[in-house]
């Protein structure tokens, strides 16, 4: 019995930058992009972009905020069709007792220092909005935390503002309802790794 042959996504979809769009936004679910980022990325006419973009963002799949004069698109987590998107598009796949489980970017990127991270946030800050992208929880005495962070900056592609803060640290902030600590969580959140439950009721 022959395979049956692939329906190209633009056929499902409706158009080429349709499909491109989604599979920039599902397979990066974390992330923010501009409307020339976008035209560059998926290397497409900007007008085709915009057009696109209007669409998504009509039907509530993309969010669409506004910064500093700069107008940025990101999945929209919180439509019902999030999590199918995100498996139909995402290339970051996992196999575990034969099957196909989505990978965050996240589980290799903290790979490196998981014996001394103890806790990690990652927010969606838009750029020119108050808090951090980041909150590092964990041992840096050693600065392995430090470069870590800075790695994550280029492979992030872009400058973010983040914090290191020992347990104890972490721990008393929170007891004191601090308002760095309470500005975090304030923030909708695209990423927590938290093995030991530290965040538990932050």
């Amino acid at each position: 019995m022959s395979e049956q042959t692939p329906i190209p996504l633009e056929r499902i979809f409706g158009s080429r930058s349709r499909a491109k769009l989604l599979e920039l936004f599902f397979d990066n679910p974390d992330r923010q992009f501009f409307v020339r980022e976008i035209a560059r990325l998926v290397d497409e006419q900007i007008n085709s972009v915009r057009r696109e973009l209007l669409n998504l963002d009509s039907l509530g799949i993309v969010k669409c905020e506004t910064y500093e004069n700069k107008v940025y698109y990101s999945a929209n987590s919180k439509h019902p069709f999030f999590r199918p998107f995100v498996e139909i598009f995402s290339k970051k796949v996992l196999v575990q007792g034969g099957e196909k489980t989505k990978k965050s970017n996240w589980e290799d990127y903290i790979r490196p220092v998981k014996n001394v991270l103890r806790a990690l946030v990652i927010t969606n800050r838009l750029p020119g909005q108050e808090g951090l992208d980041m909150l590092i929880i964990g041992d840096d005495r050693d600065r392995k935390l430090t470069r870590w962070a800075e790695v994550i900056e280029k492979k992030m592609a872009k400058p973010l503002n983040y914090a290191i803060l020992s347990v104890d640290d972490f721990i008393y902030r929170s007891r004191v309802r601090d308002r760095f600590i309470v500005g975090v969580f304030d923030l909708e959140k695209t990423e927590v790794y938290d093995p030991t439950n530290l965040l538990v009721e932050k």
